[in-house]
């Protein structure tokens, strides 16, 4: 599932509403679920679920979705499901009896197929034909006010997740080239040995192994001074550059990324990191720029600005590549909860504090749905 807390949409329609998801998740959903929960006619929140594959029960995933749904500042909710209506229809009504259930108001249950939508609440002919309504998302005033808000619609949910993709080709080779030399400009700072130094977390590494440090400076060795003072150094740079508008050269990236392996100077980075379009910039660079074991804490600062701003998705699948490739690291477990949980970006303002601390306790992590 992947939820966010919404920039402010009038939706008075179907058709707006039918129109306004795609940019509400920041892409065009298929073979899905979504839920997207209003407060008088302004979208407030929406979250999108796969649809359940054939055979399955819809009532587990469509319980858990009304519970997150029903702890948004919202009074009802309109439930639009993506695909032929064989696969739809039981997700939608399992989805609807959650929600009435959770106390919300059900606003209406639609099927979206082939450009045409159909409402499962509606039986009047004059206004949802049996055969399905077509709609034009180019004539709505919903689109303009998106696009005029900002807000971009992809075409998919994989063209969001080729925004957090690795670059390669000359620019891995580049990258590949600047991180040995971090390395070794690390190795020399701290007294170690390149292989040694900047290492990202093992890929199955368990919690709360995020690196070679803790956060509390506990691990083989104290955290050197010396590299404490190297990466306040090298984020508040880097924080700088990027609001400029200029771009971290290789060599920026590579030492921003070995420094960031080292806790306190990734939670220092964290405490520094919002929503701002900045943040969102200057992390997706460095994630995508990053070593493939450099990823873990890029990643987590991309997800978490990106959750602080409203784009649950982009952190979802910001999250989705770092636990592919380090399951055990701990920040994208606790960012991963709060996503699945629905925590709303507002409820946890000044989090994280001056120590990088955690608000939430993680459980037990549930497969996406």
């Amino acid at each position: 599932m992947n939820s966010t807390e919404q920039p402010r949409l009038s939706v008075r329609t179907p058709a707006d509403m039918v129109t306004a998801v795609p940019y509400l998740l920041g892409f065009h959903p298929a073979d899905s679920v979504v839920v997207v929960a209003v407060r008088g006619r302004r979208v407030v929140f929406a979250a999108r679920g796969d649809l359940p594959t054939p055979g399955a029960d819809p009532g587990p995933a469509a319980r858990h979705l009304a519970h997150v749904v029903a702890r948004q500042d919202a009074d009802a909710a309109t439930v639009v499901g993506y695909g032929p209506a064989a696969r739809v229809t039981g997700a939608v009504d399992a989805i609807g009896d959650a929600l009435t259930a959770a106390g919300l108001v059900v606003l209406d249950a639609l099927r979206v197929t082939d450009g045409r939508w159909w409402s499962y609440l509606c039986a009047e002919p004059s206004c949802c034909p049996p055969e399905g309504t077509p709609y034009d998302p180019a004539a709505s005033q919903v689109s303009a006010a998106a696009v005029f808000a900002g807000q971009v619609a992809l075409p998919d949910r994989a063209a969001l997740a080729a925004q957090v993709s690795p670059l390669d080709g000359p620019v891995r080779l580049a990258m590949r080239r600047a991180t040995g030399r971090a390395r070794l400009r690390l190795a020399a700072l701290t007294g170690g040995t390149p292989a040694q130094s900047g290492r990202g977390p093992e890929a199955g590494s368990s919690v709360p192994g995020d690196g070679d440090v803790r956060a509390d400076g506990g691990g083989p060795e104290d955290s050197p001074r010396a590299v404490r003072s190297a990466g306040t150094a090298a984020v508040r740079a880097a924080f700088r550059r990027q609001r400029r508008g200029e771009r971290l050269d290789d060599d920026e990236v590579a030492w921003l990324t070995v420094l960031l392996t080292h806790i306190p100077v990734r939670d220092h980075a964290w405490s520094r990191t919002d929503g701002r379009d900045a943040d969102i910039s200057l992390w997706t660079d460095v994630t995508r720029r990053a070593e493939p074991d450099l990823i873990a804490a890029p990643g987590c600062l991309l997800a978490f600005s990106a959750w602080r701003s409203g784009h649950g998705a982009l952190a979802a699948v910001a999250l989705e590549r770092v636990l592919s490739a380090h399951p055990g690291y701990s920040l994208a477990l606790l960012l991963d909860e709060a996503l699945r949980r629905g925590v709303a970006p507002s409820e946890l303002d000044g989090w994280p504090g001056s120590d990088g601390g955690p608000v939430l306790r993680r459980r037990r992590r549930r497969p996406r749905r």
